[in-house]
């Protein structure tokens, strides 16, 4: 999958700060923020593919750092509850047969353009759109302005075949990225990972802590997010998964404040990499969470919380 950006009317290679000559490719195009990159995002991207596969077309996923939300909103709106970073986004993406992967860097001048103005000089001028496809309440432009009417209007002009996917349901059930956030903030980690399609990713630098969890016999890796908008999970114990140098590695992920250890009332983040001892200060970790296991606890000595660890890792090591 090659990644373009977009930033002030430039095209540029992903990472680079060199202009590129772009020149328009005919293209099946879907567009959206494509947070989480859930079910019904897959939905539409599968079916973007199908229609480019019958009429020879390129597959171009459209969409747009940072989130539409922080521009617009500002830091007033505070963290963002973000279902997937950048780089999340790009390696799900990557599993979806799509040939190209535009990234909008999304300001207030490129906000204030017009729905028209989107998709006949964006879209279909620059990049060859010869059939758009989205979702059922998708909406675009300033004010996000651009209806399916609009999206339709345009089409018959300009001779570009429109199409809109239906909702996708899950045991009759509605769902969007907010009732994934809702599912997360409730520690359902397998409910939500079953709408999302894959399970849930953290990404962090291992950075250094206080060192108890060496002391008390399960060493931790401490994690600094790579995005402070990505959304933490409920507070609790997490059966998780990881790969380091290529080797499939169980943990066991805590997100919570430490009550027996710490008095802070600090949000951290570490987790416990079953049989592995070596250094990863520095190193930037993924992983995937795949269960609750329970709820925090303060405990009366640091012995019961032995004993607890010992129990939760027991069950990581038996749940596959």
């Amino acid at each position: 999958m090659r990644i373009l950006e977009y930033n002030d009317n430039h095209v540029y290679n992903y990472g680079s700060t060199t202009s590129v000559n772009y020149v328009p490719v005919p293209s099946a195009v879907t567009v959206g923020s494509y947070d989480g990159v859930h079910k019904g995002h897959r939905k539409i991207i599968a079916r973007m593919v199908a229609v480019a596969q019958c009429r020879g077309l390129r597959t171009v996923v459209v969409t747009f750092e940072p989130h539409p939300r922080r521009v617009l909103k500002g830091e007033v709106a505070g963290p963002l509850g973000l279902l997937t970073t950048l780089d999340e986004k790009v390696e799900l993406l990557e599993g979806e047969d799509v040939d190209l992967l535009v990234l909008v860097r999304f300001t207030p001048d490129f906000a204030s353009r017009s729905s028209d103005d989107f998709i006949r000089n964006f879209l279909v001028g620059l990049l060859g759109a010869k059939c758009i496809i989205v979702g059922y309440d998708h909406a675009f432009g300033r004010d996000r302005s651009g209806s399916r009417e609009t999206l339709e209007r345009l089409g018959s002009e300009l001779d570009v075949a429109v199409e809109v996917v239906k909702e996708v349901l899950i045991g009759n059930e509605h769902f969007s990225s907010t009732k994934i956030r809702r599912m997360l903030d409730a520690g359902m980690i397998e409910e939500a990972n079953v709408f999302l399609g894959s399970p849930y990713m953290i990404t962090g630098t291992v950075v250094h802590g206080d060192k108890v969890g060496t002391q008390i016999g399960f060493p931790t890796v401490n994690l600094r997010l790579i995005d402070p908008n990505k959304l933490l999970p409920h507070s609790g114990v997490y059966l998780a998964h990881t790969v380091i140098d290529g080797i499939s590695c169980k943990a066991l992920m805590n997100i919570g404040v430490r009550p027996t250890l710490s008095s802070a009332g600090i949000i951290s983040l570490e987790a416990h990499i079953i049989g592995y001892s070596g250094d990863l200060y520095g190193s930037v970790i993924r992983f995937t969470l795949l269960k609750f296991i329970r709820e925090e606890m303060k405990f009366l000595t640091v012995d019961e919380l032995q004993c607890q660890i010992e129990k939760d890792k027991k069950t990581v090591e038996l749940y596959y």
